[in-house]
């Protein structure tokens, strides 16, 4: 117990320190913000996720006492939470239903969460984050987007740009797309974060589970009923919009990843797989605007099943001699 408590403590630390580097205002520091759940996603998957329990508690504690009440509350909400329920869902198992005999009666067959739904709470931490952030801004549609759009204003006087009918309308449409692109690069983040986190704790023998099968991830299907609505409360107005807004963003982003899944099984037959799905990780990196027909991509599986016509229409592999 003592060497868990000392392992907690050491990825709370460091994980509140890559959240605390955001103040120095260096470039790297945004890097490191980003990674700052890291720590503790290890903690949970190699140690249990009482371990970062622990340091989530004593990092937020610790920044609380250091900077402000309001900065720990922020860094427990935006890293240590994720960290410890997305590190408990990656262990979170149950004897497999209908599986065949183990062969070690010791290690019983287990089903474990599966990845989508992983990913579902990956977007619902994301809608949580980004309007947690919005409401340090007002307490209502009008007075948020009044802020934004005054510090988006300030950007570009600091930028030397005059304020002009063009730049207002430009300044508009940033405030319509900063809470969207927030919630993207919010899923985006953690899902890396967990990707390393598991990554780091297979490579160093601390992952008691299998590698999942990440091609084979699909959403729930009821993601889908969510999304739509999501979609119809978007013109709504006010509070209800904003965050129906960013909901969908979100689960754009989980059907991007999903959308990849399907290009890693369909190009399962190709020669030059790793080509081409270097080529489409670029284009996405470097143009954003193709990863909405990826997400296009991952809702046509979800709402036709692209990859399991495909993998029906394969030949069966031949057998060896």
């Amino acid at each position: 117990m003592i060497a868990i408590i000392l392992i907690a403590l050491a990825a709370g630390a460091a994980s509140a320190l890559m959240f605390a580097s955001i103040i120095s205002g260096a470039l790297i520091s945004v890097l490191l913000l980003y990674l700052a759940p890291l720590p503790l996603m290890v903690a949970a998957i190699g140690w249990g996720p009482l371990c970062a329990a622990i340091g989530g508690i004593a990092a937020g504690i610790g920044l609380a006492a250091t900077f402000s009440f309001a900065y720990g509350i922020d860094y427990v909400v935006m890293a240590a939470l994720p960290a410890w329920w997305l590190g408990h869902l990656v262990l979170l198992g149950r004897p497999a239903v209908g599986a065949a005999p183990p062969v070690d009666a010791s290690a019983p067959a287990l089903e474990w969460y599966p990845v989508g739904r992983i990913l579902l709470w990956i977007a619902g931490f994301a809608v949580l984050t980004t309007m947690g952030i919005l409401f340090t801004l007002g307490t209502d549609a009008t007075t948020i987007t009044a802020t934004m759009q005054r510090g988006v204003l300030r950007i570009f006087e600091l930028s030397g740009v005059a304020p002009d009918s063009e730049v207002q309308q430009l300044a508009d449409a940033l405030v319509h797309l900063i809470p969207a692109a927030a919630a993207i690069c919010t899923v985006a983040v953690l899902t890396l974060n967990i990707w390393l986190a598991a990554k780091i704790a297979a490579t160093s023998g601390r992952l008691h589970r299998p590698w999942p099968d990440l091609k084979s991830a699909v959403l729930p299907p009821m993601t889908l009923a969510a999304f739509s609505a999501a979609i119809a409360l978007c013109f709504v107005g006010g509070l209800i919009a904003l965050g129906a807004q960013t909901l969908v963003a979100a689960l754009t982003m989980a059907y991007a990843l999903t959308g990849f899944a399907v290009l890693h099984t369909v190009t399962l037959a190709l020669k030059s797989r790793a080509v081409w799905l270097s080529c489409a990780y670029v284009i996405v990196m470097v143009f954003s605007w193709p990863l909405l027909v990826i997400a296009a991509l991952g809702l046509a599986d979800a709402m036709f099943g692209l990859r399991q016509r495909y993998l029906r229409s394969r030949p069966p592999p031949l057998p060896v001699a």
